[in-house]
């Protein structure tokens, strides 16, 4: 609590009266310009943490500038409530989700609602209600309806332990990232969502987000990953089948010395039945890691299947077939050959199995030069290729295309790396899939009259695995086709579907459907975004796809769901260990001059680095205790300051004492104020002022929120110079105003204090006037022989003669010149003023 300005008392009192007056309730039907202003919301984990405080800090400025600057703001809070923590704790605790998840959610909404959050409260939902997920599951049979949703047996990362499919994102070098059990590889039926479908869409899209982090746009390019490649099938020798293939580089094929399956591949599966130790290495790779960045680093293995096949550009050429643990089946059609010459991981792999490298691609001067332990990548001309050679490697490309199709052996193909998108999830705790099976009829929509399929509540967690699935009555239902016994699907969706529309659902809320199109349309797209960029790719992705699957049904217009995007930094923190090897809290730490120590011991604590805040090295600093001291103004400033808002931010005990400094010395400014004597002018402070406030507004519209921070501190400076009179008044007003977004308690307070009328939240933001902003005077040095003596200030576009004037009579200048007078003297009109002596 800073001396002279009581925070905790000011944010219950203006807390209060934004509630009592529905300062922050959006109106659809303002006729203002609207402005929709959204932070990716959170999981209801129990606590808040500086991470949350910056970011949900950095869009409330914007909220409220928005606001005082005259638009309709939309800046709403919800809850992304469904997810494994919840089933986790439910085990752990012998709680249910839902209890420990609504606790949750009062907790966190108390902590965030102490930050004095300019939220339409009114719209606030958890993606756990019925009510929402209901509407999810209408959405998800809209999909059904337009062809947008199929079942199928497909591979799926197993954990064994949590019971449930795994995304390849959460599987971490080979296992669950949440139980750290190995990952299987299992084949199930699973929902999927066709968002293969949308790929171009989404990729040609991204070209015109120009308001998006180039980063990020980028990491969704490489997610879809659009090539151009060939299709093409090798005669399997001596078997009278063919292994189809999809190469990016068929400029390449001389170069080829092998050709690899993926572990599951059909042929590798036929092969097992009759080769034991086959099976067992595809029981091996089932068990290792998924992910494509795993099998980059992963030590390449292979497994000779003694199959050959023919080179199709030479029929005298045959080459090995191996199964291979770096084959993915589900990116092209699970085959591929090998070019150790001109792909590393091929090389590693030809190198371990002692198969040919030959170059088929050289820079010039380096066509005779053997390839070593680093495969050249970059583009040249064929070499060693026959009718390819000489080629620059996108002829060739496009020659071997050409060849192919005219032979009837393949053909071009654009393919993607975007799969499609699986949804199923074998847990309880998410939103249940509405449909029923039928063994007449099978696969069947439920009724929408029938919706929301809830989630029983009596449900057991005692052993691993979908309660769902060992409900006594729950699954059981009657077929809304024939009328027979059947069962209700007992997966639930992914929880990134759930936070695919709730932008929507804030946007528009009636009871009857998911959202309005006509209120949609008045809301969205977002105009500003703000998250983490670890949603870079698949949050945003689904988001994307989803608003493009609503459009095609009919449901929406908007295709792009976020015009702006903006990814905050993270809040880090120095780590510290005790002797033994223990993570400890900043709290638990004392410091010495430079040394460190366990608070109330000698034992000496080592300093580590700078590190994202996390529980697990404790380098946390709850923001509660943090608030309470220092009051919320405080904690908001500080997490706005010194580092531009797309930077990671130091937290520091320096920083935020620095942050209270300034709540004290602003609130004595506005002290002073009220007892200024209301008379006489000061044109330069005024200037000053209309200098900030226009620098300020252009940093708010570029969301440089640390720069905010930075041009107060100098008006504050400016203020503090100046001599009392109605201008400093003014002044110390306006610099209420522009700190208002950010330490929104202290202004409220400040502006009461000052006279002004109503709540400074529905004040006017100032606006510079560009004729105070024009300097009225100039500084113009003053030169002896070139050399530096003094500055004079000038009216702007003073006569020379006055200038001349006013520099022979400085008092350094006469000093200096002792009596003798210049020979010549150059005036430089406004710069500079030159004495030859």
């Amino acid at each position: 609590m800073t001396k002279g300005f009581d925070a905790a008392r000011a944010q219950q009192r203006w807390q209060d009266a934004w509630d009592t007056a529905g300062t922050f309730r959006a109106d659809t039907a303002s006729t203002k310009p609207k402005r929709y202003i959204l932070e990716m919301f959170p999981y209801p984990s129990g606590r808040i943490h500086m991470g949350h405080v910056r970011n949900y800090t950095m869009g409330d400025v914007l909220a409220r500038y928005r606001r005082m600057a005259g638009d309709e703001v939309l800046h709403p809070m919800g809850w992304d409530a469904f997810g494994m923590p919840a089933e986790n704790a439910a085990m752990e605790r012998g709680v249910h989700p839902e209890g420990w998840t609504r606790d949750n959610i009062a907790a966190m909404r108390a902590q965030l609602k102490t930050l004095g959050l300019a939220i339409d409260w009114s719209r606030e939902f958890a993606t756990c209600d019925a009510d929402y997920y209901g509407h999810e599951q209408a959405l998800f049979l809209k999909f059904m309806e337009a062809g947008l949703v199929y079942r199928r047996e497909a591979y799926v990362n197993w954990d064994p332990v949590d019971m449930t499919v795994l995304a390849n994102e959460q599987v971490i070098d080979g296992k669950g990232w949440r139980s750290g059990a190995p990952v299987e590889r299992k084949r199930l039926s699973q929902w999927f969502l066709k968002i293969t479908d949308f790929a171009d869409d989404l990729l040609d899209g991204l070209e015109r987000l120009d308001n998006w982090p180039d980063k990020v746009r980028t990491m969704q390019a490489n997610w879809i990953g659009r090539s151009r490649g060939l299709n093409f099938r090798f005669e399997i020798e001596g078997r009278g089948d063919e292994l189809e293939v999809y190469t990016t580089r068929p400029d390449t094929l001389f170069g080829a010395s092998f050709a690899a399956i993926a572990a599951d591949h059909p042929l590798a599966l036929e092969l097992a039945e009759n080769d034991p130790a086959l099976a067992a290495f595809i029981e091996e790779c089932r068990r290792s890691g998924t992910t494509e960045a795993e099998l980059e680093t992963a030590d390449k293995r292979g497994y000779d299947t003694g199959l050959r096949v023919v080179h199709p550009l030479d029929p005298e050429i045959t080459l090995p077939v191996f199964a291979a643990n770096f084959v993915l089946m589900d990116y092209g059609t699970g085959a591929v050959f090998g070019c150790p010459a001109h792909d590393q991981r091929d090389l590693d792999f030809a190198r371990k199995y002692a198969l040919p490298v030959t170059r088929v691609v050289a820079p010039e001067g380096e066509e005779g030069t053997p390839i070593g332990n680093e495969a050249y990548t970059g583009p040249g001309r064929l070499v060693n290729s026959e009718f390819l050679t000489g080629m620059e490697t996108g002829a060739a490309l496009a020659a071997v295309i050409e060849k192919a199709e005219a032979e009837g052996w393949g053909r071009g193909t654009t393919q993607y790396r975007l799969r499609d998108w699986g949804v199923s999830r074998q847990r309880y705790w998410g939103t249940p899939i509405p449909v029923i099976h039928c063994e007449a009829c099978g696969a069947v929509p439920v009724p929408e009259a029938d919706l929301p399929v809830e989630l029983p509540k009596d449900v057991s967690f005692d052993v691993p695995g979908n309660p769902l699935v060992r409900h006594p009555t729950w699954k059981h239902a009657t077929c809304p086709t024939c009328g027979g016994k059947a069962e209700r699907e007992t997966d639930t969706l992914d929880t990134f579907a759930d936070s695919s529309w709730y932008f929507l659902r804030f946007a528009s809320q009636p009871a009857d459907r998911p959202f309005d199109p006509a209120e949609v349309a008045a809301w969205l797209p977002v105009d500003q975004y703000i998250g983490g960029v670890e949603h870079a790719i698949l949050h945003l992705l689904y988001a994307r796809f989803w608003t493009r699957a609503l459009a095609k049904c009919g449901l929406t217009d908007v295709k792009e769901p976020f015009r702006q995007l903006f990814t905050q930094g993270m809040v880090t923190h120095e780590t510290y260990r005790a002797e033994d090897g223990r993570w400890l809290e900043p709290a638990n730490v004392e410091r010495c001059g430079d040394a460190l120590f366990e608070t109330g011991t000698d034992r000496q604590v080592t300093r580590g680095r700078l590190e994202k805040m996390s529980k697990s090295k404790k380098n946390t600093v709850d923001p509660e205790p943090i608030i309470r001291r220092y009051g919320a103004d405080a904690v908001r400033w500080f997490v706005l300051s010194d580092s531009p808002p797309e930077r990671d931010l130091e937290w520091s005990d320096a920083g935020i004492e620095g942050a209270a400094r300034f709540v004290g010395r602003l609130w004595r400014l506005v002290e002073s104020a009220t007892d200024s004597a209301d008379a006489g002018r000061d044109e330069a402070l005024t200037r000053g002022v209309h200098k900030t406030v226009a620098a300020v507004t252009e940093d708010l519209d570029a969301l440089r929120f640390n720069k905010l921070v930075a041009r107060c501190y100098e008006l504050a400076g400016l203020i503090e110079k100046a001599k009392p009179s109605a201008d400093r008044v003014a002044a110390v007003r306006t610099l209420v105003q522009l700190t208002a977004p950010a330490m929104p308690h202290l202004a409220e307070e400040a502006w009461a204090q000052l006279g002004g009328d109503g709540l400074i939240a529905d004040a006017a933001w100032p606006v510079a006037d560009p004729a105070l902003m024009v300097e009225d005077s100039v500084t113009i040095a003053v030169q002896v022989q070139g050399k530096l003596r003094d500055t004079i200030e000038m009216p702007k576009g003073a006569p020379k003669d006055d200038v001349e004037a006013a520099a022979l009579s400085s008092e350094k200048i006469v000093r200096f010149l002792d009596g003798k007078p210049p020979k010549k003297v150059i005036v430089v009109p406004d710069r500079l003023v030159n004495l030859v002596v």
